[in-house]
């Protein structure tokens, strides 16, 4: 790997934050392609930190830390990526469902807190051209409203138009199925597989 290369995924992985700023400077004042910057640098980084997730190497926190880190570099070569017309995979809108109240699992997954309504969610489904709707939530006793968003897409004419994820620490594989979803996944990096492969079918 480049040297430059292996600075921004080091830093990435150790949750470096202005580390990781500076090397992406030093990586586009060198001239490297933004593109490769971010799928051999910070993507491939992040991918790494989910194996460690996976094995039990890493916990919630240090995967926080590495998403910031991300995110902050991001910040920089996002102008340069839009200049290259470097076009994104799919767009994904992802919430935590109406009544429900938490963010960790769901920020993880957007890296990247609402009380989203199913009508919010259909909203956005219909005006912004989504590829994925990611539905979030803690409590049983809010799980229901992931069957209700669903309805309401279906009557909404938009079900067709939109792949539908969910996860949760209550939600399970079987839910998924009984409510209509797409797809499931227990954590936040399989959450990122899971839309790659959802995309892939949009």
């Amino acid at each position: 790997m480049d040297p430059l290369l292996k600075n921004i995924y080091d830093n990435v992985l150790e949750g470096q934050q202005k580390p990781a700023v500076s090397a992406v400077e030093a990586a586009l004042n060198a001239g490297l392609d933004p593109a490769t910057i971010l799928n051999e640098g910070m993507i491939a980084a992040m991918r790494e930190v989910g194996r460690l997730f996976e094995e039990g190497e890493y916990y919630v926190p240090e995967m926080l830390i590495a998403a910031r880190a991300m995110q902050s570099g991001l910040v920089i070569l996002k102008p340069y990526l839009a200049k290259a017309n470097v076009q994104s995979a799919g767009k994904v809108a992802i919430g935590t469902v109406k009544g429900d109240l938490h963010d960790i699992g769901k920020n993880l997954v957007t890296m990247m807190l609402e009380d989203v309504s199913p009508e919010k969610f259909v909203a956005v489904v219909a005006n912004e051209g989504v590829d994925i709707l990611g539905l979030s939530a803690l409590l049983t006793t809010t799980m229901p409203n992931m069957k209700v968003t669903i309805e309401a897409l279906k009557e909404a004419g938009l079900r067709d138009k939109v792949k539908v994820m969910i996860g949760g620490a209550p939600v399970t594989e079987a839910y998924a199925k009984q409510i209509g979803a797409d797809g499931y996944s227990p954590d936040a990096s399989r959450a990122v597989n899971l839309a790659k492969s959802l995309i892939g079918g949009v």
